[in-house]
């Protein structure tokens, strides 16, 4: 596989592009820090983005399924670059509404990029491929947030929050560089046949419920996402929490490194725990880990075993999103991939919503230990039902003798 001179391209652009999405990320919340005393407004200039992205992930969904790929790319690459120049404009003038318009100017960039990127792998590397190169995708998305996180550090020690996004839009050039040497097969004719499929022209998600249906495995699949989202959608107010309850500001630190560490390792070892056993053994068994982890956290008084539960669930993630995003590539038709997989960003985003205004209702009311139960149960509980579903109609997630048909 790493003969193929596009899976360098998207693993190397994918590292640059994830260097510049968390120095971006921790200067906004740095700049957000000196200029907006309220929390509550802070947390609205970042839905404000995140509904932004949501609102046009229809548009997106119809227009990478009916153009190049590369091209979808290559404009969402440049769309990223001129966003910057929105935040260096708000940081000169103090104005939160040149920050408001970068939020969403680089959320809309996003619409269009990652679901184009999920919809090129498949074009790039063979059906046998497709987990591992999910893997390695996701390993390196990791690596790419802890080492931009550690060089945003750096940088506000001994540059100017300027300098921050300067070195976010400088990786965005080098991504857009490396987009352009992608080399993708896609027949015009097999476009056009698919802007004339039922569906392909309208921009309504409504659309695709049908489609979805049509493959239980894909569904399954959607549904089950529920349930490593519900941690990661509280991940950072379960930290906070937990820092708090220990009294420990390095204990953050600690979970972080911890969990991305875990991340890779699990995303790495899961081609070979494919070999022994089937994509949806180990989809279930990692769901139900990650329901482990959330109990293990009942007991966050212990740093010993804080750190165990997010080691835990870091290695289920890393495990777990590989083998379902390798079910919605090979499962889902290549002609429905951008549409799904504009989808599939759009549920997620919603999700993180309500899961994080779930969260800070339950810490207050309940606290984390009854929170992180409850949560618990609810991984468990999903993950027995759903395996009886797939006993009882048979469903075949195995994507190793299921492939898509169109």
């Amino acid at each position: 596989m790493f003969k193929n001179r596009n899976v360098w391209i998207i693993l190397a652009g994918e590292m640059i592009a994830g260097l510049g999405l968390w120095t971006g990320i921790i200067g906004n919340l740095e700049f957000m820090q000196h200029e907006i005393p309220s929390d509550f407004l802070k947390s609205v200039i970042m839905a404000i983005g995140l509904l932004a992205g949501i609102a046009i992930g229809p548009l997106a969904g119809r227009i990478i399924d009916t153009s190049r790929k590369k091209t979808v790319l290559i404009l969402s690459g440049i769309g990223r670059m001129l966003s910057v120049i929105f935040m260096l404009i708000a940081i000169s003038t103090g104005s939160i509404w040149w920050m408001v318009a970068f939020m969403i100017s680089i959320q809309l960039s996003a619409a269009f990029y990652f679901p184009a990127l999920q919809a090129t792998i498949p074009l790039v590397v063979s059906d046998e491929k497709l987990l591992q190169m999910n893997g390695y995708h996701m390993n390196v998305a990791t690596l790419s947030r802890i080492a931009g996180t550690a060089l945003a550090g750096v940088v506000l020690v001994y540059w100017s929050l300027q300098s921050l996004y300067i070195v976010s839009m400088v990786a965005y050039a080098g991504l857009l560089l490396f987009t352009f040497f992608l080399q993708i097969e896609e027949k015009r004719e097999e476009r056009e046949a698919q802007i004339k499929l039922p569906n392909a022209t309208k921009s309504s998600f409504m659309d695709m419920f049908p489609v979805i249906k049509g493959y239980p495995a894909v569904l399954m699949g959607l549904v089950l996402l529920l349930i490593p989202l519900l941690f990661i959608g509280s991940f950072n107010l379960i930290v906070i929490n937990i820092s708090e309850i220990q009294d420990s500001s390095s204990i953050k630190g600690l979970i972080y490194a911890v969990e991305g560490t875990s991340v890779m390792l699990g995303s790495f070892l899961v081609k070979y725990l494919q070999k022994k056993w089937k994509t949806g053994v180990l989809i279930f068994f990692f769901a139900s880990m990650i329901g482990v982890a959330q109990y293990l956290l009942v007991f966050a008084e212990s740093q010993l075993l804080t750190l165990l539960a997010f080691g835990v669930f870091g290695y289920s993630v890393g495990s777990f999103f590989p083998s379902i995003m390798t079910i919605f590539q090979r499962q889902m038709p290549k002609e429905y991939h951008g549409r799904f997989f504009s989808f599939r960003n759009m549920l997620e985003r919603i999700v993180f919503q309500i899961v994080l205004l779930v969260t800070g209702g339950l810490l207050d009311l309940i606290g984390l230990q009854w929170m992180v139960i409850l949560f618990g149960s609810f991984s468990f509980i999903m993950s027995f039902v759903f395996w009886l579903q797939v006993k009882k109609h048979q469903i075949e997630l195995d994507t190793n003798t299921t492939l898509a048909t169109t």
